[in-house]
């Protein structure tokens, strides 16, 4: 009789090990951690169990402590009021992870903004030196010079061009007045 119970004990004790087992199986399915802001929770309050976002389980208690308030009923009351509080806890750690992270990357975004703003005044710099640089500029042509004169790489202006003397205009023919045109040559 004393190896029969043996044996049922070590039954029962592997039976409970392989039911732990998947257990913890289902509990590592879960999703953990991300955004509980919009998470929907199981939570096991004195009157059974509550199920829904944070905010809908702080809602919920808080209905549930002022109908235990209004009945009488201190203890459960105050249960529901510490049911509440927990997640209003965790619903305000939450909210300020998630206002830490988008503060993160506002400084970050700030930051890239910061640096493609240099990096374009940089470059604008750059392309404005570039169109000022006299060794970067459009070059006029220049001449050969004639032989025997040696090629000074200077630009003829008209300043400096001899002058040439001009050629005497001939003298204008005079116009014919008005009066002239009914003279009896002019009939001829």
């Amino acid at each position: 009789m004393a190896q029969r119970n043996d044996s049922q004990r070590l039954e029962s004790i592997s039976m409970r090990s392989s039911k732990s087992r998947s257990r913890n199986k289902n509990r590592n399915n879960r999703p953990s951690g991300g955004n509980i802001i919009n998470r929907v929770f199981d939570s096991s309050g004195p009157d059974g169990k509550v199920r829904g976002t944070p905010q809908q389980i702080i809602e919920k208690y808080n209905q549930l402590h002022r109908d235990a308030f209004l009945s009488g009923d201190r203890v459960d009351a105050e249960n529901f009021a510490q049911h509440a509080e927990h997640y209003t806890r965790l619903l305000a750690e939450a909210q300020r992870e998630v206002d830490a992270k988008r503060e993160e990357q506002e400084e970050q975004n700030r930051q890239r903004q910061a640096e493609r703003d240099r990096e374009r005044q940089d470059r604008l710099k750059a392309q404005e030196a570039a169109a000022n640089d006299p060794a970067n500029m459009d070059q006029p042509e220049v001449p050969d010079a004639p032989e025997g004169q040696e090629a000074s790489g200077l630009v003829e202006t008209p300043e400096e061009k001899p002058k040439r003397p001009r050629k005497p205009r001939a003298p204008r023919k005079p116009r014919p007045s008005p009066d002239e045109g009914n003279t009896p040559e002019a009939a001829e």
